[in-house]
């Protein structure tokens, strides 16, 4: 069995949410406040040993006020319970859960519901109280003051309205355990006095002995209880030892009993006892002993080996908990695991270790449920979509999207189309840089690593920091954009509701009508329409259905057709004087120096006589002098720079290189030294946007 649902009202930010889980592990990521560690309480209330009283602050404040006169706020966890896949129906799961259970069919299905509310006997005196309230902050005054203490927990098994109380034995059964933000994993596992490590040795003393299936479970009992006899032996000497050694000291130690009066009727105080396995455990402390022996308190190890250490020992004593040879009728069904922020003081290789680490436990039914909260793209760039829920928060209210669910469209008669291509291709590509934008508020999606460099520094000369807007700028690696807008689909329930840009290329191309077999190339942006006679014309068309459309979450920007081609192309044509753009990296810098610095004396032809005479140069010029009936003699001069600049750069190199320049020019802003540059039109209205 598995925990498939959660539905939780009025709990902390939760006014009425319900949440799929996944059989195995769930990552829960999102942003601070978003909502995770709210869900890992919620489930420890209802199964853990967490107390399950709660407070004022544990109701959701968002609860208006007319509401809370109608009558007195209650806390809700109703959790839904479903058989696994190729579950073993003779096993204790279902027996676990027989009295819970609300699906009698496979799967089958169990609840339980825990309730925190004010008995009906208390209703009239609180909605009497609660009538003077002239605001939510009064009416939370009065709840606290008046009616919290007479609040009462229930917690229900089965369909709630029969009010049938879930048994204490069957709820043990379930072996919640809780890793929080903020442990002390040293002070919990330094030394046998910790009743982990404690539990952990006892189980595993004698497990030569335990886990030899080739003898009897007699034969095992009477082995282990040989060695314990040799123990006992070994005990009493020790003990006899010390008593021979205390002979004479113990006769001082003692001799003031007289004096004070403490004996009485010949008796006296002495020294005795008996040296038991469990005590003796608590004199074993972890060590880590290193390659040249030297061994070393745990304490001196670093806290990101150390929370490795803990979480494995916490999986062993799960492990001791559902043993039934060991614990019997006590033996716990259900362990569940829950881990808040596990990448704390982990590096990326340890963190992609620890979810392979988890994955070979579930695997190995060592746990049957694990629950992490992240916020580490390393995390997520090593699990599957499937295993990913997003906690996000829109207008106020607590949403949940289900990344592995969103691959699918819709035909024309409603029926659901399975997207596989396009999950594959995302879960494949969804590294440590990518799956940053399930993490962000608002996402620009770019072509490539020249976009992604050269953004930040064009948004900072528009006056905005995406930085500081939370905007994650996602480089998708070519035109797969539309794969990855399935995650933020608006009209898909499982989607991220999120803003996201796509900023693309419109790359106009050509090819000749009567070519048998020819593709399309690429051509300038003046060479469009030129010559529809002998040439078919078009441009990018990767997000067609996404331009201009009337979409709230979704836009799409690019430069203009028959103006514009590339990002590189652009930034010439608006700035063709701007000598800031010329770097080391590129080719003929002379040639375009001598352009830009000529742009403003020069004529278009005079221009043209600076180029160097090679036959994509010539293919330039013609070209502009063929547009002469739609373009002017200025855009005319800003192409044929533009062109020139557009073929001497090298796509990486260059954007890293702009990108610095540009940001020194940026910080010389309002000195003579700062040199004005102008950010293209179509990047100014994305950025605008968001």
């Amino acid at each position: 069995m598995y925990i498939s649902k959660v539905k939780i009202n009025n709990y902390r930010s939760f006014i009425n949410t319900e949440i799929d889980l996944n059989e195995g592990i769930n990552v829960l990521i999102g942003h601070n406040n978003a909502g995770k560690s709210n869900l890992l309480k919620a489930l420890a209330i209802v199964l853990g040993s967490t107390s399950k009283k709660m407070s004022i602050h544990d109701f959701n404040k968002d609860i208006k006020l007319e509401k809370l006169k109608g009558g007195p706020p209650r806390i809700t966890i109703e959790i839904h319970i479903t058989q696994s896949t190729n579950e073993d129906l003779m096993g204790d799961d279902l027996v676990t859960v027989s009295n819970w259970l609300t699906k009698l069919e496979e799967p089958y299905e169990a609840k339980l519901q825990y309730e925190f509310f004010l008995p009906v006997t208390e209703h009239d005196n609180y909605l009497k109280k609660i009538s003077n309230a002239g605001n939510s902050e009064d009416a939370w005054f009065i709840i606290q003051h008046d009616f919290l203490r007479l609040y009462i927990y229930k917690i229900w098994g089965g369909n709630p309205d029969n009010q049938i109380t879930a048994d204490s034995e069957s709820l043990n059964r379930f072996d919640f355990q809780f890793l929080d933000a903020i442990r002390d994993v040293e002070r919990d596992m330094y030394s046998g006095k910790s009743a982990l490590l404690k539990d952990v040795i006892d189980f595993f003393v004698d497990y030569d002995i335990k886990s030899n299936k080739e003898i009897t479970l007699d034969e095992q009992t009477r082995q282990i209880n040989v060695r314990k006899e040799a123990f006992k032996v070994n005990a009493d000497l020790l003990l006899k030892s010390i008593n021979e050694r205390l002979t004479k000291g113990k006769n001082e130690i003692l001799s003031y009993t007289d004096d004070i009066g403490a004996s009485f009727n010949n008796s006296y105080p002495s020294f005795d006892g008996a040296l038991t396995e469990n005590e003796l455990y608590s004199v074993l402390n972890l060590i880590v002993e290193q390659e040249s022996g030297m061994k070393l308190p745990i304490a001196y190890n670093g806290l990101g080996y150390n929370n490795l250490i803990f979480m494995s020992l916490l999986l062993t004593k799960m492990q001791v908990n559902s043993d039934g040879n060991y614990l019997g009728s006590n033996a716990k069904v259900f362990p569940v695991l829950a881990i808040e922020e596990p990448e704390a003081h982990l590096h990326p290789t340890m963190q992609n270790q620890f979810i392979r680490f988890l994955q070979q436990n579930i695997k190995k039914r060592k746990v049957k449920q694990v629950f992490i909260t992240s916020h580490s793209t390393h995390i997520t760039a090593n699990i599957k979509l499937d295993d990913i829920i997003c906690l996000y928060q829109e207008q106020g209210i607590t949403k949940i999207a289900y990344p592995g669910k969103v691959f699918t469209t819709k035909d024309d008669e409603e029926n659901i189309i399975p997207q596989e291509n396009s999950k594959k291709y995302v879960q494949r590509f969804l590294d440590t840089t990518k799956s940053n934008m399930l993490f962000s508020e608002k996402i620009i999606l770019v072509e490539g690593l020249a976009e992604q460099l050269l953004l930040p520094v064009l948004a900072n000369y528009h006056g905005t920091s995406l930085e500081e807007k939370h905007i994650a700028i996602i480089d998708v690696g070519g035109r797969y954009f539309n794969h990855f807008l399935y995650l933020f689909e608006p009209n898909n329930s499982f989607s991220l509701k999120r803003k996201v840009v796509c900023i693309t290329d419109i790359d106009p191309t050509r090819k000749k009508k009567d070519a048998t077999g020819e593709s399309f190339k690429k051509c300038y942006p003046y060479e469009v329409n030129a010559d529809k006679i002998n040439y078919e014309y078009q441009w990018n068309q990767a997000l067609k259905m996404h331009i201009g459309a009337d979409n709230k979450y979704i836009q799409v920007f690019s430069q203009e057709i028959g103006i514009g081609k590339t990002l590189e192309y652009q930034l010439a044509f608006e700035n063709p004087f701007c000598t800031l753009l010329i770097t080391p990296s590129m080719v003929n810098t002379e040639e375009i120096e001598k352009l830009m610095t000529n742009y403003h004396t020069s004529s278009f032809e005079e221009l043209s006589q600076i180029l160097s005479k090679t036959n994509e140069n010539s293919r330039i010029i013609d070209g502009l002098k063929q547009s002469s009936q739609t373009w002017n003699e200025d855009m005319k001069k800003r192409a044929l720079i533009a062109s020139r600049y557009l073929n001497s750069v090298s796509k990486g190199a260059n954007a890293l290189e702009l990108s610095s320049i540009l940001q020194d020019n940026l910080e010389e802003k309002g000195t003579e030294k700062y040199v004005d540059f102008k950010v293209p039109k179509y990047i100014v209205e994305a950025i605008d946007w968001m």
